[in-house]
């Protein structure tokens, strides 16, 4: 698989500002406009909160922290950690960790249910301690996990039993396990695992006999769940029940169709007000269309263009295989979330517990996310020799 993206005249941006800033720029943007727009949509009838309160709440604190995460997350030097052998590599410990709590999130008592899903593990009590969702570090652990073995695997990596076969196993494991409960970050560590696989000298013919085990595990996890066949049927009709499994995808509708061209104004949203669930997580992009009309939609979508082609300039620019793989699953990650969520809340595509990145309310999924940003600003530095790589035409991923 190769990466040629034409840079055109971004190049001539790139002569004053690194593509590693370009990317924290959109990030800090994005989560700026997360703050506000939570804010905005978890107004309440009896009245709105000033100012000073957005600055003194959890969602402004938790941005804070994301984007301390981020530049801490810069400063690593990603080859060197994961590349690391035996008991001193941090990887298998962190993914061991995370897998755990995965488990403890189900267990009745441990866990937290939220919305009718038990995904959720709580540090302290519920007014001040910190809740997170276990599955978020699985889905960027794994990523880590992917590179780092088809670094060390590059001569074998299109052998299916010595290359792709056990991060397969491992991906089968994890996805098991968090698709009882959450069926789309399942699904979207499965599509990124696959495509890192591809990329990292796999064998597409082989990743695709599997195919059919995929798709039957997912039709298996809808038909077993009733709340997720009525999410596929009332995507197909959200008319023939608008008060109940198509009341959700109708109001997400309505609040972009009330914003026309130039939105309501902050603020002054309505669906917010008891009509449209989930207006803060995830259909908090159909707020931003309400109140800030089509120039606040496009510039969430400009804000992850930006991400993704300054990542794939950062991506070209690496000499290193774990490098390179590391930085395309963060893209490949976050893409895909936000077009699935945009999806979502366009009905596009069936109703899915799918976040907008840095925009969606939620600590754990702010923190993560920028930190991974971070990851991927740290691979745009200066090589040993203190000169970044000539761009060529063509750069591959992984080796022929």
């Amino acid at each position: 698989m190769w990466i040629e993206p034409d840079l055109g005249d971004w190049s001539k941006v790139n002569d004053k500002m690194r593509n590693g800033q370009i990317v924290m720029l959109a990030v800090v943007g994005l989560l700026s406009l997360g703050v506000l727009m939570v804010h905005s949509a978890g107004m309440s009838v009896e009245g709105g909160a000033a100012v000073s309160q957005m600055l003194t709440s959890r969602h402004f604190l938790h941005a804070l922290t994301a984007v301390l995460a981020m530049l801490i997350a810069s400063r690593l030097d990603a080859q060197k950690l994961l590349m690391r052998r035996g008991w001193t590599n941090p990887l298998p410990w962190a993914m061991l960790i995370a897998m755990g709590m995965v488990v403890a999130a189900m267990i009745p008592g441990v866990g937290l249910t939220i919305n009718g899903a038990r995904r959720w593990l709580s540090l302290g009590p519920r007014s001040w301690g910190l809740t997170f969702q276990p599955s978020e570090m699985v889905k960027w652990l794994m990523v880590a996990a992917i590179a780092a073995w088809c670094a060390r695997r590059q001569g074998m990596m299109h052998r299916f039993v010595q290359g792709i076969l056990p991060p397969l196993i491992l991906v089968g494991f994890a996805c098991g396990v968090i698709v009882i409960e959450d069926l789309g970050t399942a699904m979207l560590i499965g599509v990124v695992s696959v495509g890192l696989l591809a990329a990292g000298g796999g064998r597409v013919w082989q990743l695709g006999t599997l195919s059919p085990v995929a798709a039957g595990a997912v039709l298996a996890a809808i038909m077993h769940s009733p709340y997720r066949l009525r999410r596929l049927t009332s995507f197909m009709h959200p008319w023939e029940d608008p008060q109940g499994a198509g009341y959700q995808a109708l109001q997400s509708l309505a609040a972009i169709a009330q914003g026309g061209i130039l939105g309501r104004g902050l603020g002054n949203g309505i669906q917010k007000y008891g009509y449209l669930p989930a207006d803060t997580s995830d259909f908090l992009y159909a707020i931003i269309c309400e109140e800030l009309g089509l120039p606040g939609a496009a510039l969430v979508v400009v804000a992850f263009l930006m991400i993704l082609w300054a990542g794939l300039a950062i991506v070209r620019n690496r000499n290193d295989v774990v490098g390179r793989l590391l930085g395309l699953g963060i893209l490949l990650t976050v893409g895909l979330q936000a077009m699935v969520n945009l999806g979502v809340v366009t009905v596009v595509l069936p109703t899915k517990g799918i976040a907008l990145p840095l925009l969606s309310a939620g600590g754990t999924g702010w923190i993560m996310t920028a930190a991974a940003m971070g990851v991927l600003v740290s691979l745009d530095r200066p090589t040993e020799e203190g000169q970044m790589l000539e761009i060529h035409p063509a750069v591959g991923v992984a080796p022929a």
